[in-house]
């Protein structure tokens, strides 16, 4: 005998009750549901009391507030499915996806009458302590705290391992176990026909840590890549001399394998709507905390800060955000040396880098240029270091078969840089956040 899905309606005033509790015996027999509750969102037009609802012997739900009760009505009544028999006006478009973001939190599918959401898939294969660092878009800063976090589990005396999945990554889980990552080492990668500038060799360049690359291709609204080898990356990086991985995500793609803690990168300067709304949600009600990289003008005034700081914990109150800058931090000296900058940042941050690398590393910048992920851009602006000893770029993109190659080429020496996550102003410290998500990894992979 097949059993039947436990199912939470949302439903409304706006359709008449007899409409309503009509339907839901139509649907429990034609689909095999079995109702744990009806969940009402508001309307008053066709119900002239809650009591009308109620006659079906289901438990009928009235929160205080539709999108906050959500996730603790579906944590008390655990439905393995949200049935959405609700319409305009009560429900619209924004309301529906933040309400489908917390059923996928909850590990429930979310269905209306021609769509359905399913939770993403995140297999448990991992036996040591692991944590996802996962974002809400591409360039946010995801390498950067994943390294950082690498750097920081290194230092207290763990041995992590990262493993990086990537639009460009390998079309086999790759292990890097080479500790020192040098030009030639990237450059006979490229020649191999690998992306030597994938995550993964910035995050071995710059913790010095072993680590898998993978590859992802599409991703859903909620974080899903359409194909991957995400899944056997974590499984090798699993067998391997490590005692903690770190799963990295894709632009907001999520990895596909279940971890006990998650960090979100967010970056101050993308849309509030899209990194807040539609399923933007869903990313931070299974993280523990938020690390906002740009928090800085010209990328957010302080307005917007305030605005993304309340708009995350209006969808998570537990979580812990910490506010931060990047800041180049070159992997060699170039104290006095004549610098050309290579980068994948905005042009607004030309400025502030430029400052930065004159005050703290003493070098002098006679030219920069923000076309590294657009080759045939950078290839223009390369004219212009003619006169620099140095190039100085991110381990990103275009870095090793255009920047590598041209200094190469052209006598020049190359040196690749950090991102690093500075807490901005004097709040927080980087240590203590990885701290406290640490102690929550190692409290849940002890279970």
């Amino acid at each position: 005998m097949v059993s039947k899905i436990e199912t939470l309606f949302l439903v409304d005033g706006e359709h008449h009750p007899a409409t309503v509790l009509d339907s839901l015996r139509e649907l429990e027999k034609r689909e095999g549901l079995k109702p744990v509750g009806l969940y009402f969102l508001g309307g008053t037009e066709k119900l002239e009391d809650l009591s009308e609802l109620e006659s079906c012997g289901v438990e009928l739900v009235v929160p205080r507030d539709p999108l906050e009760d959500f996730l603790t009505v579906l944590g008390r009544l655990k439905p393995r499915l949200v049935v959405d028999l609700s319409d305009l006006p009560v429900l619209g478009p924004a309301l529906r996806l933040r309400l489908a973001a917390v059923a996928l939190a909850a590990g429930a599918v979310y269905r209306g009458s021609d769509f359905e959401f399913r939770p993403p898939l995140r297999e448990k294969v991992l036996t040591k302590p692991s944590c996802a660092v996962i974002g809400t878009g591409k360039r946010c800063g995801k390498t950067a705290v994943s390294a950082e976090m690498a750097l920081y589990l290194a230092r207290t005396g763990r041995h992590p391992v990262v493993v990086a999945m990537g639009r460009g990554g390998p079309p086999e889980p790759y292990v890097l176990e080479e500790m020192e990552i040098t030009e030639d080492f990237l450059l006979s990668e490229a020649e191999k026909g690998y992306h030597a500038a994938s995550d993964h060799y910035e995050d071995a360049l710059v913790a010095g840590v072993i680590t898998v690359g993978c590859r992802r291709c599409g991703g859903g609204m909620a974080g899903e890549p359409f194909v991957t080898n995400c899944v056997d990356a974590a499984r090798l990086a699993d067998g391997l001399p490590a005692d903690a991985v770190i799963m990295e995500g894709s632009g907001s793609s999520i990895p596909p394998v279940a971890t006990d803690a998650a960090i979100c990168v967010i970056s101050a300067a993308q849309d509030l709507e899209e990194a807040l709304g539609f399923l933007g949600s869903y990313r931070l009600l299974i993280s523990d905390g938020v690390i906002i990289t740009m928090a800085e003008e010209p990328f957010a005034s302080p307005h917007k800060m305030q605005e993304l700081s309340e708009g995350i914990k209006r969808i998570n109150g537990d979580i812990v955000i910490l506010n931060t800058i990047f800041r180049p931090r070159p992997l060699k000296p170039t104290r006095g040396r004549r610098v050309f900058l290579v980068s994948t940042a905005p042009e607004a941050a030309g400025v502030l880098l430029e400052d930065y690398l004159r005050e703290k590393e003493g070098c002098f910048l006679l030219g920069r240029s923000h076309a590294l992920s657009d080759r045939r851009a950078l290839e223009e602006d390369l004219r212009a270091a003619e006169g620099a000893e140095v190039l100085l770029t991110e381990l990103k993109a275009a870095a090793v078969d255009v920047v590598t190659r041209y200094a190469r080429m052209n006598g020049k020496e190359v040196v690749y840089f950090h991102n690093t996550p500075v807490p901005a102003g004097e709040e927080g410290d980087l240590g203590q956040f990885f701290r406290g998500i640490w102690n929550k990894v190692m409290e849940r992979s002890c279970r």
